[in-house]
């Protein structure tokens, strides 16, 4: 599917934000983009440039990220999000003041390029959009931090011996978490609350619900600055879905709601079941049924299906329930304004711009067919059987990303939600990304077989 058109907010002008750079002295200005993976890029540039950029006259050689284009064609333009622009916390240890700016990437003509995963997210967003719909998301990142070694590399060896919400001094990393919150309340962000997590070393930053371009951008940043910050005290941040084995992987739980253009929850219906309306019936009934087919996208790395394994609170069963965290999809107990549902499965390793998409695209698939939603399951589903899951109906997620591509590559719901450009390159990653690892002769084996 050919984008047709590029969906950037221009409440700010050109003039405001020069003006900006200006007063506060900026010299530094990041052009910040992804690549397919998801991994944070940018060309830096000196503030004497920052009109041309916004004018979207730099470019970039687009055949070095992946995902992106052949050396034939490389030339691309930054296509900067004025409302996203940015100047960063006071500059410390005699850096100098930067600021940032997210950015679409075009062709040079000033066509839409398809494989910018951002474009491509505001394509879907769009989509929505004409239907009514505002898609909103509220993530919740989960990562580790672990010492660095003599040489700054990260070790597996854990800061603090804190589990569950535990408090300082067992939890280590409250003083870095503290700080990376309050650096990220200093550019904006509503955050809606930080704490430990269950395996030692393992740290939560949820996300206030905003519509998922703008959560898409925060999870990047927030990535970034958590990096940064760690390392400022010596840890290294990792956002690696399951770095250690025998405890809890990371995952990125999303929120997920869909309001009117006036911003009214339309998942809420105080007389429909468990007060939910027909719209959020069909959308949970979407993402059931084509969650397996999407899956390699939110969970897109060999070492996600080591978190998605029975025991370790990664759900892994296609099934939803109004409470019970065993289950796939949960629906939170808030209702009114706060209706929503939450996705259990996505990890820290996906792309938020593609995983984002899929999720939308599923959930209006479900209710432009009006797909009907199966029964809640309130059973604590870690505990069945086979033969009882396969009773209840329940199917099980991929067990690994080779399992996930197979199943992605029937899924049109992906390729449309994707389109071609970026479905096809993604798919050519992945496919090379599992090859290298079936080949490769691990530690494991080594231990086992010589």
């Amino acid at each position: 599917m050919m984008m047709t058109s590029s969906v950037l907010t221009k409440s700010r002008s050109i003039e405001d934000i020069l003006k900006e750079a200006e007063s506060k002295k900026v010299s530094q200005v990041c052009l910040q983009f992804v690549d397919i993976n998801g991994r944070p890029k940018h060309m830096s540039i000196h503030v004497a440039q920052l009109e041309k950029a916004l004018n979207n006259e730099i470019l970039l050689d687009g055949s070095s990220i992946q995902g992106f284009r052949t050396i034939e064609t490389s030339d691309m333009a930054f296509f900067p999000d004025l409302d996203t622009f940015q100047v960063l916390p006071v500059a410390r240890d005699g850096e100098r003041v930067t600021a940032r700016v997210m950015c679409n990437i075009h062709n040079p003509d000033g066509s839409v390029f398809e494989g910018c995963p951002r474009g491509n997210l505001q394509r879907v967003l769009k989509e929505a959009r004409e239907l009514g719909y505002i898609f909103n998301v509220g993530p919740e990142l989960e990562f580790f931090l672990f010492k660095k070694d003599a040489d700054g590399k990260p070790t597996l060896e854990t800061h603090d011996s804190a589990g569950y919400y535990d408090l300082a001094p067992d939890d280590l990393g409250e003083h870095v978490r503290s700080e990376i919150v309050d650096y990220l309340l200093e550019l904006g962000f509503y955050m809606e609350a930080d704490h430990h997590e269950v395996a030692e070393g393992q740290h939560e930053i949820d996300f206030r619900y905003d519509n998922a371009l703008r959560q898409a951008d925060n999870v990047i940043n927030v990535k970034i600055a958590t990096r940064k910050i760690a390392s400022k005290y010596g840890l290294h941040a990792t956002f690696m879905p399951k770095p250690v084995f025998g405890v809890n992987g990371s995952g990125m739980h999303c929120n997920m709601s869909l309001a009117s253009l006036e911003g009214k929850n339309l998942f809420y219906d105080p007389e429909g079941e468990h007060q939910l309306s027909e719209t959020a019936h069909h959308f949970v009934a979407g993402i059931l049924e084509h969650v397996q087919g999407f899956t390699a996208v939110s969970n897109p790395t060999v070492n996600s299906y080591k978190r998605l394994v029975p025991g370790y609170e990664a759900p892994v069963y296609v099934a939803w329930s109004t409470a019970n965290r065993s289950a796939l999809v949960r629906v939170p107990a808030k209702r009114g304004a706060g209706t929503r549902i939450e996705l259990r499965s996505p990890d820290t390793a996906a792309n938020p711009y593609l995983a984002f998409a899929v999720m939308l695209q599923a959930g209006l698939d479900g209710i432009k067919n009006k797909t009907v939603c199966p029964n809640t399951t309130q059973l604590n589903i870690y505990k069945l059987d086979e033969a009882e899951r396969k009773e209840y109906g329940i199917a099980s997620l991929p067990g690994s990303l080779n399992d996930a591509l197979h199943l992605y590559k029937k899924s049109k719901i992906a390729r449309q939600a994707l389109g071609e450009h970026i479905y096809d390159e993604f798919l050519k990653a992945k496919n090379a990304e599992w090859d290298s690892f079936r080949t490769y002769v691990s530690a494991w084996e080594i231990e086992q077989y010589m």
